[in-house]
């Protein structure tokens, strides 16, 4: 281990055992006076599906499947570029026990006229014991060969340390930490924050009652919702699978608009990134024409989140030609109206630059800070890294990484939509290093 895995893993070591002295007679998970067994890093195989699976399940992780496995890593259109073949990842062993896990998923953007070559890390999980080996497993995935960009987009405090430790660094992008939303059903959403609250059953019903009329009141209001705005653009809904040439063309001309670094969004990566096994039709394409031509588009997922049972959209992804305003507008006013027809509490929008989040300010939205920046790059060239701090270089938003790359969904819609929709960006991600004795732990990486 590197004189910089071993500091980080110093301050790892004490976390926890600053943890383990506070966490007293409750600490029940690992006998301390057992034997621990010594663990040894390797790369992933397909073969340790099972032993991952097993592991993530024991931290109460959201579970996996073969497919996906199949998915990420050998249906993967970036896996293979530039005759490159890169690891699914790494394991601790541990007397042919899997004891910790950080997956690798190849990505590509473009940038500058150029094909940059990327990488995001997945799922990190380790079992108690072998905690201080964490960094053993980051430093693996940034010691990796050939990459032009690290990106790591569902970054928690903790991890977000680790990854600074690395030499990354945050994404630029003004106000990615701030999430805008709308609140849909004002009462479903009150009801959810009084159970959030822990108050007494009856005064939540109160509370409940009260605060969803305030809500209503207010979003009436402050006029908190897309305005309709008259115009020549046509929006139509479309299924993933049926992503086509004029996605190609769109693409294309985006690239050329101006030098900003782009992940990659051709129809074959955007079927790929949405097409999740298991999916139950949760992703829907609102595609925006003029005329003929297609000169826009979202993509919305839905979820239902589990600690607290609220539904909610996301805009997973959206383009506009030459970022026009016009254009923003309609796939906003689109976006909202498929949220509150699937039957969604809140639609939520994370990222994207100042000129799209602009259109959606002018509505009035909510915001909600995260306690830490959920994305963080690492370019392997200086200059490129150099010339990426200027935050006019990014086009972040959910898209990127693995935000919202990984969970199948199931509908969580209401009874009058024929829609099957779920999942977000999940940005509860696992706290490993923060919390280690949490019995809910749950991983979207690094």
């Amino acid at each position: 281990m590197g004189s910089l895995e071993k500091r980080i893993s110093s301050v790892v070591l004490g976390k926890i055992r600053s943890r383990r002295n506070g966490a007293g007679a409750a600490q029940t998970e690992v006998d301390s006076s057992a034997p621990v067994i010594p663990a040894k890093l390797r790369e992933a195989r397909f073969s340790d599906f099972q032993g991952v699976s097993e592991l993530k399940q024991r931290w109460n992780m959201h579970a996996d499947s073969p497919e996906n496995w199949e998915r990420l890593w050998r249906n993967n259109p970036a896996q293979g570029a530039n005759g490159i073949v890169r690891p699914i990842g790494w394991v601790l062993e541990a007397d042919g026990a899997i004891v910790g896990y950080i997956g690798n998923i190849s990505l590509l953007y473009r940038y500058g006229g150029k094909t940059l070559t990327a990488v995001t890390a997945h799922g990190l999980v380790v079992d108690t014991p072998y905690r201080a080996m964490s960094v053993t497993l980051v430093a693996a995935y940034f010691r990796q060969k050939a990459v032009d960009l690290f990106v790591s987009t569902s970054a928690v405090e903790a991890t977000g340390k680790i990854a600074l430790a690395f030499k990354s660094s945050p994404v630029p992008q003004p106000d990615y930490d701030t999430a805008l939303f709308w609140v849909l059903r004002p009462h479903t959403f009150a009801r959810v924050m009084m159970r959030k609250l822990d108050v007494n059953p009856v005064l939540a019903g109160i509370g409940a009652l009260a605060g969803g009329l305030a809500v209503a009141a207010d979003k009436i209001l402050r006029r908190r919702w897309p305005k309709k705005n008259s115009s020549n653009l046509s929006i139509s809904a479309i299924e993933v699978r049926q992503i086509g040439g004029d996605f190609e063309k769109l693409w294309s001309n985006k690239q050329q608009e101006q030098n900003r670094l782009l992940a990659d969004r051709s129809p074959a990566a955007l079927r790929w990134h949405f097409e999740i096994p298991g999916d139950q039709g949760s992703a829907r394409v609102l595609c925006c024409h003029h005329e003929q031509d297609l000169v826009g588009y979202t993509i919305v997922r839905n979820d239902t989140k589990p600690e607290n049972n609220l539904r909610s959209s996301i805009i997973a992804d959206l383009i506009a030609k030459n970022d026009d305003p016009e254009i923003v507008r309609a796939l906003w006013s689109a976006a909202y109206d498929y949220a509150k027809e699937s039957g969604s509490d809140i639609l939520e929008m994370l990222g994207f630059p100042p000129v799209i989040r602009n259109v959606g300010a002018q509505w009035n939205p909510y915001r909600r800070k995260y306690p830490a920046c959920p994305f963080y790059y690492k370019a392997t060239d200086p200059e490129l890294h150099k010339a990426l701090a200027n935050g006019a270089q990014w086009y972040a938003s959910p898209f990127d990484g693995d935000a919202t790359l990984i969970r199948p969904s199931y509908s969580p819609a209401s009874k009058n939509s024929n829609m099957q929709i779920e999942t977000v960006v999940d940005h509860a991600a696992f706290d490993i290093l923060e919390h280690p004795y949490s019995e809910h732990q749950h991983s979207e990486v690094l």
